[in-house]
């Protein structure tokens, strides 16, 4: 059986604001480098941040990176995403978790794809603005080795 082409990722944290706007931001720029043309888009479990821009942390290490997500808003994850989307990338296994119980099928987590199944942490819970590269960095391996599998 022939595989077939992804088209589309969505990527899910909790708030939509740090983790998953910069995968979002980091696909969109590999997709973009490699001339493939795949949707990629982000969002978030819980509803709190709607509508909100991505953190200024999370702005300012993509930034440092070459990568624009300062555009980017937050939205709440929808049961629709599932079919509209081919693949949908929980960042952590609480988002995991939800994800399931809402009845998402086409679901990984971020961490199996470079990391062994490791979480890729939330930032906030690091002191100040290393969390985030750490964060970047390990966002950065996972979605290369997404996109090359």
């Amino acid at each position: 059986m022939a595989k077939v082409p992804m088209k589309s990722i969505l990527f899910v944290c909790l708030g939509n604001i740090c983790r998953s706007p910069i995968a979002e931001g980091i696909a969109r720029d590999l997709i973009e480098q490699s001339g493939h043309t795949i949707s990629v888009d982000s969002a978030g479990t819980g509803s709190s941040h709607i509508g909100e821009p991505p953190c200024k942390h999370s702005v300012t290490v993509a930034r440092n990176h070459n990568i624009d997500i300062s555009q980017f808003r937050a939205r709440q994850v929808k049961k629709s995403d599932f079919k509209a989307f081919d693949l949908i990338v929980a960042l952590d296994q609480n988002n995991y978790c939800d994800l399931k119980a809402l009845g998402c099928q086409n679901l990984v987590k971020l961490g199996d794809y470079g990391y062994n199944g490791v979480d890729v942490p939330d930032p906030y819970f690091f002191d100040g603005f290393e969390g985030f590269e750490h964060v970047y960095t390990m966002i950065e391996s996972c979605v290369k080795e997404l996109l090359k599998r």
